[in-house]
């Protein structure tokens, strides 16, 4: 029996990994277009342009040749050549397997594509990847990408046959100073519990990125009339007799919601992302890409 099980579920793995990867793949070929010969600042040699002398800069950092040519100190700034180490996470819980609309992906599968096409674009930059909580070592390349695909369909399945419960809220693990989370969920949960992941990994020195996915219903409350609600994640019923009236009260919730992730963020100099489940995956990749090398590019001047 366990033989066949492990069979059945190697099978499972061989099918669905590769329509996994294909369609990250695709996305992240269509956004390496916005992004195609972008230049980051950074620790490497390669020379990419001079900027003002600003407070906090080194001395050592003065290029003095261009400097004695105006009244202006000039910093001489390079690219970014030595690759980083970013850890990824996306929100499997059951909360995440909600689709309001036929033809549209559920959050947690929405969320997974994210999450791989952002690992394939982050090595093909030749930066280093893991999937946070899982003791994966950071690697680049595309056994890279694959492992993690790898370790998130693993993952998945063992909630699916309820071997393993899978948390809302990433985990927190000790990472290097300036390493780089990248964090995806719906962050629905209360912020009192959201505030001490930000604090514990900002207080490491570790740069992070939020990633809010939401379904249009969750956004919009678009129902009207009686409608009974139901948890995800055992929490009841709960019935409301006119949704209509209490669409305002709610969309006031979310914004709440939304201003405390933005709230928790600022201090730490970490980025807040939104995605709908309706839109197209390529416009929030590329924002979120584009953070990551901005984020860095601050860090390092």
């Amino acid at each position: 029996m366990a033989q066949s099980s492990t069979l059945n579920r190697s099978l499972e793995l061989a099918g669905a990994l590769p329509a996994l990867m294909v369609a990250a793949d695709r996305v992240a070929a269509t956004v390496i277009q916005g992004v195609h010969g972008r230049r980051r600042v950074g620790q490497g040699d390669a020379f990419w342009q001079y900027r003002q002398f600003r407070e906090g800069d080194s001395a050592s950092r003065i290029d003095w040749r261009q400097s004695a040519r105006s009244r202006a100190l000039f910093v001489r700034e390079t690219e970014w050549e030595a690759a980083a180490s970013v850890w990824l996470w996306r929100d499997a819980s059951p909360s995440m397997q909600y689709a309001s609309l036929r033809g549209i992906d559920t959050k947690a599968v929405r969320a997974e594509l994210i999450t791989l096409a952002l690992a394939s674009l982050l090595t093909d930059a030749a930066e280093r990847i893991a999937l946070l909580g899982t003791g994966m070592r950071p690697l680049t390349g595309r056994i890279a990408v694959r492992r993690v695909a790898e370790t998130m369909f693993e993952e998945t399945r063992a909630a699916e046959a309820g071997t393993r419960k899978l948390s809302s809220l990433p985990p927190m693990m000790p990472l290097p100073a300036h390493g780089t989370v990248v964090l995806v969920s719906d962050w629905l949960d209360p912020l009192e519990q959201i505030e001490p992941v930000i604090r514990y990994y900002a207080s490491a020195g570790v740069r992070g990125h939020i990633v809010q996915v939401l379904d249009p219903a969750e956004e919009d409350l678009p129902f009207d009339g009686h409608v009974k609600f139901e948890g995800l994640e055992a929490e009841g019923q709960h019935t409301v007799r006119r949704v209509e009236t209490v669409r305002a009260a709610y969309g006031a919730r979310l914004a709440a919601q939304r201003d405390g992730l933005q709230r928790l963020a600022r201090p730490a100099n970490w980025t807040v992302h939104y995605h709908r489940t309706d839109r197209p995956p390529q416009t929030i990749l590329l924002a979120l890409y584009l953070a990551i090398a901005d984020l860095r590019r601050l860090n390092a001047a």
